[in-house]
């Protein structure tokens, strides 16, 4: 099979295309033929080594990508539901092995998009990070019908995939958050938010409004204004640093004096110890997709772009998201 692989920890120039000997699902897996790999910041993450000491962090040389989407090639000793030829969208079991042009994964991570109207760029893109969405806002943040959600870094990959949840969940407003740069690309977005704002002119720009749910994966400043904007009651959802602001803490004193919480969701870590949850977050989000409140901005490159690709994803130079093809 053809793979990109990182050779070491480091920037972009360390992706390298391979030719790899295909793999072989055991019991419980599938074996897929990738059409699609999406690139996210987790694999950004990977290659630069931010999470290397961590156990059971992917250790060079090894193959980024976490969803996947294509047609299953073969299925492993007592996988059932699924056909070869069928088509797919799949996460990764360790977040890995996606930029390849056969992937291995774990049957109950895949569903299939047969009977469903969805471009396969697309899928990838939207279905595996709506089903996360759907596990965070119903099992983390116990979104209740009638709440209101806002979501910083609003056309992220990840946190594209909120308003579209949020809406199927009943909440009643969606409010979203950028950076300066992205309000041109917020302004013509067809993802069903209600509002999208400058996070630079956070928590005043939003005036008297208060959420239920503040979904963040951005950090630094952008957390402490969360904290500030939560009603009574709030939950705020800690899914990621893409400020890369490690140092950042949060005043633990405001949580039992205003009533709110703060609770992270690391998929890596809630998916393996709560496999139930998996199923129905891929149907509902398959459900969403298909209804049309997973539109993003989707660019598609060939595996010998991957280093353009991440170099990309650095520079924050997208409003969507960018796929691979083998």
């Amino acid at each position: 099979m053809q793979a990109v692989q990182a050779t070491r920890f480091g920037d972009p120039s360390v992706l390298a295309v391979v030719d790899l000997p295909d793999p072989v699902p055991g019991p419980g897996e599938l074996a897929v033929d990738v059409t699609h790999a999406a690139v996210g910041l987790i694999d950004v993450f990977f290659r630069q080594g931010a999470f290397k000491d961590q156990p059971g962090m992917p250790q060079p040389p090894f193959i980024p990508g976490l969803e996947v989407t294509g047609t299953v090639r073969a299925l492993g000793e007592g996988v059932t539901g699924f056909a070869v030829g069928e088509r797919v969208v799949s996460m990764s079991a360790g977040g890995t092995g996606g930029y390849a042009s056969v992937h291995v994964v774990p049957a109950a991570l895949a569903v299939s998009t047969e009977g469903y109207d969805i471009d396969p760029a697309l899928a990838v893109s939207v279905v595996p990070n709506a089903a996360l969405a759907h596990v965070a806002l119903t099992r983390v943040a116990h979104l209740v019908e009638g709440e209101r959600v806002l979501v910083h870094g609003a056309l992220g990959g990840f946190a594209a995939a909120f308003p579209g949840i949020a809406r199927r969940l009943g909440a009643a407003r969606v409010v979203g958050t950028v950076r300066a740069g992205k309000l041109a690309a917020a302004a013509t977005t067809k993802l069903p938010y209600d509002r999208i704002v400058d996070s630079a002119d956070l928590p005043a720009v939003l005036g008297d409004e208060r959420f239920d749910v503040v979904v963040d994966a951005v950090g630094g400043a952008v957390r402490t204004h969360s904290l500030d904007l939560l009603a009574p009651g709030g939950r705020l959802v800690v899914g990621g640093n893409a400020s890369g602001d490690w140092a950042h803490q949060v005043d633990s004193n405001q949580l039992w004096l205003r009533n709110i919480a703060v609770t992270g969701f690391n998929a890596g870590a809630y998916l393996p110890a709560h496999p139930e949850a998996v199923r129905p977050a891929l149907l509902a989000a398959l459900e969403a997709v298909a209804a049309g409140l997973g539109e993003t901005e989707v660019d598609v490159l060939p595996f010998a772009e991957a280093v353009t690709a991440h170099e990309r994803m650095e520079s924050r130079d997208l409003n969507g998201r960018i796929v691979l093809t083998p």
